[in-house]
């Protein structure tokens, strides 16, 4: 995850960032030269929180598109110094991902582009498998030379390019140059080392034998966590108690529950969660509130509760939520997901409450503004449209969109439209199926989204019934 420094929501570059719709409509109305610089700055620092479930390369490939900007400042990033000795692929990632959209555009400087940087960058496996989906077989094949030459002809280097052809995300160029009599011998090789290593390390299983009891599972999650620390090791024991643990065990499994150590005590409660033990919300509270828990026994009691979904876990909720705390919180979330209509005081005021104390981009707020759209609170549109505005996740941005949809009257003819340019396809779906066509600005961007063979299914599928032949009549 990352903090990025993002500017206010009301400046062009703030918009591009965030990835809003009306980032593009601004940049198209801004000097041009004005909105490059913006763009340009989106796509050389990331601006996403979580770059890994954040869309943006989309969203710029279309700007730079429309702008008609040249690629002189990707290239001049990719090909900095810095790319020697800062080799993580979130410093290059965005770009690498925004030139394989323009080469499938038929930008042919970005297909070049990419080949240049997969035969000389750092982060080459992700340039290889952009060219993958876009480069033809000549350009591949070009390539051979340069990235088998990466992995020398020694021990070390033949067992990393193993592992290179077995994690290969796009595996055609590989199967492509293992056609080639230059260098199939070797890509053979290589190929069934990664599938040796692969039998290998099922012949070596490290997890519980047939026949362990509760104490042996509970005493190999611990040796675990000592051994390989993680943070959700405890779930490879749950799933083990849950082969191995009988009735008869119940009462081992609540004092470990109540009085043992951290991983086994997370495991324990994780598991009598997934039974829907009775006594299980009481051990969840007393772990999440004990000031002598550690933080990962309270990210494991909150997450158990959170996973439950009976009628008790739910009354539990509407007593803990008043608290200000984590289990609070948790509380919160619980009702926004399965409470009822009676639950929308306290799911409104923990929107509200979260919002203030914790700002727009707070962890808590997802479900609880999931929540106000399922259950309907009509009074929570005002805050749904100042974290739509203000929050820098367009993930979030989505979901407070979607809310207003289910919440806000004015969504259609207001942020539904803004939407049908969002970076995330999930947002652009919803517009295309809530937008007022009483815009022209709507029919247009819904003609461009139906014919761009960049778009997702989804989006094109939600469009053509808004304005394909079978689509109602106005």
């Amino acid at each position: 995850m990352f903090d990025p420094d993002i500017a206010p929501s009301g400046t062009l570059l703030g918009l591009l960032q965030r990835g809003r719709g009306d980032g593009t409509l601004h940049a198209l109305a801004a000097p041009r030269a004005e909105a490059l610089a913006a763009l340009n700055t989106c796509v050389l620092r990331d601006p996403r929180r979580d770059w890994q479930v954040e869309n943006r390369s989309l969203y710029y490939a279309r700007l730079y598109m429309q702008l008609d900007g040249g690629l002189e400042e990707i290239e001049r990033h990719l090909f900095h110094p810095d790319d020697l000795t800062d080799t993580g692929e979130e410093r290059t990632g965005l770009a690498l991902a925004v030139l394989g959209h323009l080469a499938a555009y038929g930008r042919d400087a970005a297909r070049l582009l990419l080949r240049s940087y997969a035969a000389a960058g750092s982060n080459w496996r992700w340039a290889l498998d952009e060219l993958a989906l876009r480069d033809d077989d000549a350009g591949l094949l070009s390539l051979a030379p340069a990235v088998l030459a990466r992995f020398p002809g020694t021990p070390q280097g033949e067992a990393e390019l193993a592992a290179a052809v077995r994690d290969a995300f796009e595996p055609r160029p590989w199967r492509l140059w293992a056609e080639d009599p230059r260098y199939g011998a070797r890509l053979a090789a290589a190929g069934e080392q990664g599938s040796f290593d692969r039998w290998q390390r099922q012949l070596r299983p490290r997890g519980p034998r047939p026949g362990w009891s509760v104490s042996e599972v509970l005493e190999w999650a611990q040796q675990e966590l000592e051994a390989r620390p993680g943070e959700h090791r405890y779930l490879a024991a749950a799933r083990c108690l849950s082969a191995v643990a009988g009735p008869e065990d119940r009462a081992e499994l609540l004092r470990a529950g109540r009085g043992g150590p951290d991983v086994a005590r997370a495991a324990v409660l994780h598991h009598l969660a997934e039974r829907g033990d009775p006594a299980v919300l009481d051990l969840i509270e007393e772990a999440a509130t004990d000031p002598l828990s550690s933080e990962a026994l309270v990210a494991a009691a909150l997450s158990s509760y959170e996973r439950m979904r009976s009628v008790a876990a739910v009354e539990r909720a509407r007593a803990w939520v008043v608290r200000t705390d984590r289990l609070g919180a948790s509380a919160a979330a619980m009702l926004a997901r399965r409470g009822a209509r009676r639950d929308t005081d306290l799911v409104l005021a923990a929107l509200r409450r979260t919002v203030r104390e914790e700002g727009p981009d707070a962890a808590g707020l997802w479900e609880l503004v999931d929540g106000a759209g399922r259950l309907g609170i009509a009074c929570a549109a005002p805050v749904l449209r100042h974290l739509y505005r203000e929050t820098a996740s367009s993930q979030l941005r989505g979901r407070a969109a979607a809310a207003l949809a289910a919440t806000d009257p004015g969504f259609a003819a207001g942020f539904a439209v803004e939407c049908l340019w969002d970076c995330e396809e999930t947002t652009r779906e919803l517009a295309a199926r809530h937008a007022a066509t009483g815009d022209d600005r709507v029919v247009e961007q819904l003609r461009r989204l139906a014919a761009d063979p960049a778009e997702e299914a989804e989006v094109q599928t939600a469009v053509r019934a808004r304005i394909g032949p079978d689509a109602p009549a106005a």
